[in-house]
């Protein structure tokens, strides 16, 4: 073979190499890599409560809060508290309740406001103050009565409500004590709490039509004293009252 032929069978076979060689396709590149998505913390809630809203200056409130998603709360006046719970408090005058929830998504507020009635300065009564008889102050301001676990005063009793106001309006010398009764069903102290906010309730009804707050004190019996001890709906509803007494 000739010296040309043979340089032009080397080119045809380095040609052929190389168009093999671009025939073969190249292996794509992987995708990126992505995290997966962290869901994100929702954001703190929080909500306040006061149990009584109004009281008298010396009387206690309870605090009920409730948040969700939060690693720290406080209140105003109170400080840290637990992200959940209640506490008792007894504001020396009107106070707004003040509460900040936070978490790892942000924070959260919620208010409440206790109204504190500051008692009227009272009167010095004169040498010949007119307190009326036993007889006339237990026909004039008669206990009113509640239904079961309840002490919002019933529509029936504020027609017995102004005639007590009328007759103490007539009466100024005259206090009272207002006494909290509870039927024997529940724990000693439900009751306790139960049959003073009965009589706070009797309380407050005379001074909305009225009577100064000062003339006024309440002390709670709960389920101790009762009226009547058989196990009937008559009896207990005896049991489940607010009893006016005259303060001496």
């Amino acid at each position: 073979m000739n010296v040309p032929a043979l340089r032009k069978m080397t080119v045809l076979a380095i040609a052929l190499a190389f168009g093999a060689a671009g025939c073969h396709k190249k292996a794509s590149a992987p995708p990126p890599y992505t995290a997966p998505e962290v869901p994100a913390t929702p954001a703190p809630t929080a909500t306040i409560s006061a149990e009584p809203l109004a009281i008298d200056l010396g009387q206690s409130v309870v605090l009920n809060w409730r948040t969700t998603n939060a690693t720290s709360v406080s209140i105003d006046g109170i400080g840290a508290v637990n992200v959940n719970g209640t506490q008792t408090v007894t504001p020396s005058s009107s106070t707004n309740f003040h509460l900040v929830a936070r978490g790892d998504s942000g924070s959260a507020e919620a208010n409440v406001r206790v109204t504190v009635r500051v008692p009227e300065t009272p009167s010095a009564p004169t040498g010949n103050a007119d307190m009326g008889s036993d007889a006339e102050f237990a026909r004039n301001v008669q206990d009113i009565f509640f239904d079961y676990d309840s002490y919002d005063v019933r529509t029936e009793a504020q027609s017995s409500i102004t005639t007590s106001a009328s007759y103490l309006a007539a009466h100024p010398a005259i206090k009272v004590v207002i006494g909290g009764y509870c039927d024997e069903r529940g724990s000693a102290e439900y009751n306790l709490a139960l049959g003073e906010n009965r009589a706070n309730a009797a309380k407050t009804a005379l001074v909305n039509a009225g009577i100064a707050p000062s003339r006024m004190r309440v002390i709670s019996y709960g389920k101790e004293k009762q009226f009547c001890t058989e196990q009937t709906e008559s009896c207990w509803q005896q049991n489940r009252r607010a009893q006016f007494s005259l303060d001496r």
